[in-house]
Formats: structure tokens, sequence, C-alpha cells
């Protein structure tokens, strides 16, 4: 019988051959874990009345998993597993530095309190028709987002994400809610549809996929690849999932018409994906042209704040205000891309975890005030603060928080994007961030005014009772608590973000962690 003698193959070159780390499982462990608890959900689908307690078990998991996941990024750096062990740029890549682990973290407090809101938000009806496992799909597709290392996964989990939300938006079935799938589908798909463009296109151009191989490789290819038109399409790609202007009408035309606290995910995770995305595309792989794009993309950002701010002056129904105040707030994270460097990076980050938990934290109020009142209309919400005090306290902290005033999260990023843009010398983008901030005063104050402090005689007032179910009440208190600690108490959390927009700016540890020993 013949032997063969040739040596044996040396996969060390191809292949991961040393044991994965234990640790290194935390990287892909978010999207596994939700994926997991969807599938058991699924299974499980005859029960309904178990679904509420195993997903909120689920997601409080997810938060400890991204909790730990960000502790060890802070003690180690970047993390990277590579799927199949086919070693990058071949195998597809999860890499997760501060930034995606920040992004992760917050998005699975604010799904928790979603969770838990949902007790006594969801009926039997919505249960059947797939509220839980789709929100746990959503999350999977929102881990999967902020932990790839590859630009062709990042597409795939906007799609697994844009699934999900599509069937959170209809449920229910209503003729408001189809209308509103409508318009957030078809230009999401549009959105959808350019970005694919442009992932062909960068493949093209590249021949990776890989987020670190292509950083590392953009500097040879400026004389010859396409890459300003490649970032302008990355660009409006990105914000038209962010609704940035002129692509943003798509949001207030949907974000009222699901269940509350579907809107209160959509406005705390949706938008800030693309905007994540944004930021590790301009800012990581091709910072140059983003430096050529700047003034665009701050003009953009300027009036993405100004449309949305006076688009919230302009409502009378609280929850298609508060779309508007997403949208300004996209405007805000904008232009602290748009100005760059250590201050306007770290100001975005911030505004957009900032922005997380305080937007999900308003449409809970939202949800509040019309089981209060009746309606989600100004023209009969009155007497709110005689009906229930504590809920007013609330309210009234978070107009403050969602305004940029101390002594709230919402200040620090405010005053870092100001500086920031001081710094370089466009005036006129801090003064669009301060005019952006007085007008939200006044249109949140407004509300308040009229909603919270006017006798209720003037208005048709409050007929519902005022007691507040603990599943609603909790993760509300929650989040105000946790927007007035980041105010009070920075220091930790900025330094972090410091150091995640440094790492952005300057990727060798990224890239370190992908590709060991390379140098850009």
């Amino acid at each position: 019988m013949a032997v063969s003698t040739s040596p044996p193959a040396d996969l060390s070159a191809a292949l991961v051959i040393e044991p994965v780390a234990a640790a290194d499982w935390l990287v892909i462990l978010p999207v596994a874990w939700c994926l997991a608890f969807g599938a058991l959900l699924v299974m499980l689908r005859r029960p309904i009345g178990l679904h509420p307690f195993i997903a909120v078990a689920g997601l409080a998991g997810l938060v400890v998993i991204d909790g730990l996941l960000l502790q060890q990024v802070i003690a180690s750096g970047p993390m990277t597993m590579v799927m199949g062990r086919w070693l990058p740029p071949f195998g597809i890549a999860f890499t997760v530095d501060l930034t995606g682990a920040l992004f992760a973290l917050a998005a699975s407090i604010v799904a928790l309190a979603g969770g838990i809101y949902s007790l006594a938000d969801i009926n039997d009806s919505g249960r059947r028709y797939g509220f839980y496992p789709f929100l746990m799909l959503l999350m999977a597709g929102v881990s999967g987002a902020f932990l790839t290392g590859d630009i062709f996964n990042l597409y795939v989990w906007f799609e697994v994400l844009l699934i999900s939300s599509f069937g959170l938006i209809v449920l229910g079935s209503e003729r408001e809610q189809i209308d509103g799938a409508v318009k957030y589908g078809f230009l999401n798909l549009v959105a959808t549809t350019l970005f694919l463009i442009a992932t062909g296109y960068l493949y093209a151009s590249f021949g990776t996929l890989n987020m670190a191989d292509i950083a590392r490789k953009a500097e040879g290819l400026r004389g010859t690849a396409p890459l300003m038109t490649l970032t302008a399409l990355f660009v409006l790609a990105f914000g038209m999932k962010a609704a940035a202007f002129p692509v943003n009408f798509w949001l207030p035309a949907s974000y009222h018409t699901p269940r509350v606290v579907v809107s209160a995910l959509f406005a705390g995770l949706l938008t800030k994906v693309g905007i994540y995305a944004l930021i590790r595309v301009t800012v990581m792989l091709l910072p140059l042209e983003r430096e050529e794009l700047s003034f665009v993309m701050a003009a953009v950002g300027a009036l993405t704040m100004l449309v949305g701010v006076f688009g919230a002056l302009a409502q009378s129904d609280f929850r298609r205000m508060l779309g508007y105040l997403v949208i300004s707030g996209i405007g805000s994270i904008l232009a602290g891309v748009a100005v760059g460097g250590p201050g306007g990076i770290g100001g975005a980050i911030f505004y957009a975890l900032h922005s997380m938990l305080v937007m999900t934290a308003l449409y809970f109020a939202s949800g509040v005030a019309a089981k209060l009142g009746g309606s989600f209309s100004l023209l009969s919400l009155a007497g709110l603060y005689r009906r229930h005090v504590g809920f007013a306290a609330i309210s009234l902290m978070l107009a403050f928080a969602v305004s940029g005033l101390p002594p709230f999260s919402g200040f620090w990023p405010k005053v870092m994007l100001v500086k920031a843009a001081l710094d370089i010398g466009a005036w006129w983008l801090a003064a669009a961030l301060l005019v952006t901030g007085f007008l939200t005063t006044i249109a949140t104050g407004r509300f308040f005014l009229l909603a919270y402090w006017r006798d209720a005689a003037e208005g048709r007032g409050a007929t519902a009772e005022a007691q507040i179910p603990a599943a609603i009440l909790l993760p509300l208190a929650a989040l105000t608590v946790l927007t007035l600690t980041i105010g009070l108490y920075p220091e930790r959390l900025l330094s972090t973000i410091q150091n995640a927009a440094a790492g952005l700016s300057e990727p060798s540890s990224y890239l370190n962690s992908v590709f060991p020993g390379a140098a850009r």
C-alpha cells in the first residue's frame, strides 16, 4: 500500500491554530445569545404568557454580557474573533473596540428597559404576533452591527434588524401602522440598496471587505480608487438610515404609528445604528475623504438640527414631536463627525449614547402621558402634574436632558461639540448647536406647560386612572436616574469616550487586533 511522503500542510498561514481564549467568546456571545433566545421564544409559541419573562431574562443577561465585554476591552484593548478559524481577511471577523462596546452596552440597556415596559404595553395579541421573538432578533441585528469587523457583515446585520423592525412596526395591523410601515420600509429599502451598491463598489476597489484591511490599504489606493465617490455613497446611505436632512421625512411619518414601546426602541436604537456605521466608515476607514466632505456634512448636520427642532415646535402630538427631536439629535451627531478631532468625534459618540437613553425614556413618558390623559394630543392633554407629581418631575428632567441643560447627560456632549466647532473656527456650526438647544428647550417647555401645568378644565383633561403600572414606571425612572448620574458624574464615561474617539482616529490597536503586528 502506498504511503504519502509529502510533509504535513502548514495550516498556521491560513487558520487560527491556538485555542480560543475564553474571554474572546464575549465578542460573538451577544449575537449568539439573542438568536438563541429568539429561537427559544419561537419554539415556545404556545405558552405566550411565558414570553415576556423569558425575553426580559434574556435581555438582562445581554446587559451583563455587554458589560463584561466593555470591561474586557477597556482592560485588554480591541478584541477579534474570526469565523471558522480562517485568518482575516478571508475569515469573517468580529472585532470590538471601545466604540462598538459602548454602543452595544447602551443598546442592551435600552432593550432591557423596553422589555420591562412591554410587560404593561404589549397585550396577548401582540405576544401571539411575535413581539418578543422580533425583539430578540432586533437585538441580534443591532449587536451584530456594533460588533462586526466586516463591511458586508454590517450590511447583513442591517438586514436582520430591518426584517425584525418591519414585524414590530406592523404589530396590531391597524391602518395607521400599515401606512407608517410602508413609508418606513420603502425609504429604508432604498438606503439598504445604496449601502449594498457602495459595498460592491468598495470590494471592487479594495478586493476585501474586512474593515481593518480596508483601513490599512486606503492610503495606497488613494490615487487610483474612487474613494470620494465611495465615501459619498456611504454617507448618503447611512444618512438616510439615520434620518439626516434631506432624507429624514420617513421618520416622523412612521415612528408615531406603532405601540409606544416599539417607537421607543426604534428611537433609541435604529437611527443610532446608522450613525454608528457612518462614524465607523468615515472616521476609521476613510478619514481623508471625511475631511474633504466635512463642510458638506457640517451643513447637513446644521440643517438636520434646525429642521428637526422647528418640526418639533410645530407639533401638537407628543410622539410626533419626539420624532422630530430624534432627527435634531442626529444633526448634532453629524456636526461632531464633520468637525472631527478628539472633541468632535468624542462629542458625537457621547451625544449618540445620551440620545439612546433619553429618547427611549421620552417615548416611554409619552406613553404614560397618554395613559393618564387619554391622548397623545396637546389639545386634550392637561393637568398631568396634578394627576401624578412623580411622573411630572421625571418628564421635566428628561426635557432638561434632551435640551442639553445641566446637570443631565445632554449637557456634556453639547459642550464638547460647541467647543470643538469653535476650536476650528466654525462659529456658525457652534451657533446652530446653541440655537437648537434653546429651541428644544422651548419645544419641550411648551409641552410641559400645556400638558402638565395647564388646568385640566381648560382642555378635556385626564380621565384615566392616575396609577402607573410598576412595569412602566420602573424603566422610565431607571433611565432618568441614569441620565442624571451621567450628568453629575461624567468623568469615567468621558474618559472612556475620549479613548474610543482616539481609537477611531488612530486605529493601530484595532489593526493589530485583526492583523497582529500590522502597522498603519
